[in-house]
């Protein structure tokens, strides 16, 4: 199947041949038909699997075939995200796919003069693509009207489930007109999203390309117990291993990140970081510099969990295990993009190992053990079951030597969008 069945106007299909894009993915076979059909959807796939197409394509079909322009402040269609990174790969996206069209792609989100996005709403937008928090801020000050948005998707969901957003959709949906397509993505499905499908949704349709929370086959996915004490020591060796290849290491807090990508350029790598108190500029510049090589190796919280399509990562280090299990998922699915191969390597001190209970429990599956050995838990936590440990070994077949301890560092918080 091409896009030219799934009934798409023949001008989409060419610009989408421009880009080299001429096979739907899973998810966009089975999600487009529903949308042109103006059902409302419920999509569950991996990260990296082309939700975005899967969305914005139906929806800049039927805006191509209405021809309207929209009103002063307003917007045809409203798609939600939870964080800035996020929300401009999917503008981006989007602006590729209407090149050349009449349609107009507008994003609003924090970090940025909120002024400057007044201004380019005055006009009107086809399609708006929103931070929940800005977007409220513009409401406030009457810069956008809802009243005639008959379009609205919520990416990534369920992230704005574990991020408090509830308090802020509950405001804007009702804004919008009560004859809409609601269209809903996600890449796991925790047991809220079925109350949100049926508060926001109307006979919704059901499409699947991934069993949820199931990480892509094609990662290499691997776990490495190590004392907390010494994971900057072996994450060097790890990336020692390949430093000619683009790496992306998750920490749990704004500080430790900022530590870590210090110590990292002291080794002599070329290291970044974004994370909460970094301004929208430097996230944008780190970003960049890590997309043409520049950078090597980006330090990130769960900011950048998602949002970061960069087909170049190979390496995925959870150098902290997340607090929420399922961003577990959303941070490896950061490699392997676009049908590429990709390696996970997570890091399990004593202090985390009901996180990685929580994860394993979540993904279905053990994360098999390439170094280290189960340590004893912490006073009070319960073991991680009968696991074996690998034979001692590091990244480069070094001795390991994990029995060192410290205190329990459970700091830092979910992540915040902006």
């Amino acid at each position: 199947m091409d896009f030219d069945m799934l009934g798409l106007q023949p001008r989409i299909v060419a610009k989408l041949a421009e880009q080299g894009i001429t096979d739907p993915t899973p998810i966009q076979k089975k999600a487009i038909p529903y949308a042109m059909q103006g059902r409302d959807v419920m999509g569950l796939a991996q990260t990296g699997t082309g939700k975005t197409a899967a969305f914005g394509l139906p929806l800049i079909h039927t805006l191509m075939k209405m021809g309207v322009k929209p009103e002063p402040k307003t917007a045809h269609g409203l798609i939600l995200a939870p964080t800035r990174e996020l929300a401009k790969q999917i503008s981006d996206n989007l602006k590729a796919y209407t090149q050349g069209t009449h349609l107009k792609i507008g994003i609003v989100v924090g970090g940025q003069s909120i002024n400057v996005q007044i201004q380019r709403l005055a006009k009107g937008t086809d399609l708006l693509v929103a931070t929940p928090g800005r977007l409220i801020d513009l409401i406030d000050r009457r810069a956008v009207r809802l009243d005639q948005t008959k379009f609205l998707v919520l990416d990534e969901a369920d992230q704005m489930l574990d991020m408090g957003f509830i308090h802020a959709l509950r405001r804007i949906a009702p804004l919008l007109s009560p004859n809409r397509q609601t269209m809903l993505f996600s890449a796991t499905m925790p047991k809220q999203m079925s109350e949100l499908a049926d508060a926001y949704l109307t006979d919704a349709v059901r499409v699947e390309a991934a069993p949820p929370g199931k990480p892509i086959e094609k990662i290499t996915q691997g776990l490495h117990y190590v004392a907390q004490s010494e994971k900057t020591k072996l994450l060097i060796e790890y990336l020692d291993g390949h430093r000619d290849e683009m790496a992306l290491v998750f920490a749990r807090t704004k500080h430790g990140s900022e530590r870590l990508m210090k110590g990292l350029v002291k080794a002599g790598f070329a290291a970044g970081s974004i994370h909460g108190n970094k301004s929208q500029g430097q996230r944008d510049r780190a970003i960049e510099a890590f997309k043409t090589g520049d950078l090597r190796v980006l330090v990130a919280t769960d900011v950048a969990a998602r949002g970061l399509d960069i087909p170049g990562v190979r390496h995925v280090y959870n150098y902290d295990l997340p607090n929420v299990p399922d961003n577990y998922v959303h941070r490896i699915g950061r490699t392997a993009r676009a049908g590429a191969t990709g390696r996970a390597v997570a890091f399990c001190s004593a202090e985390e190992l009901k996180e990685l209970r929580d994860i394993e429990k979540t993904i279905k599956k053990a994360i098999p053990v390439i170094g280290g050995r189960p340590p004893e838990p912490p006073q009070g936590q319960k073991a991680g079951g009968n696991r074996r440990g690998a034979k001692p070994g590091g990244p480069a077949g070094k001795p390991n030597s994990n029995k060192r301890r410290r205190r329990p560092n459970r700091g830092g918080a979910k992540a915040r969008a902006a």
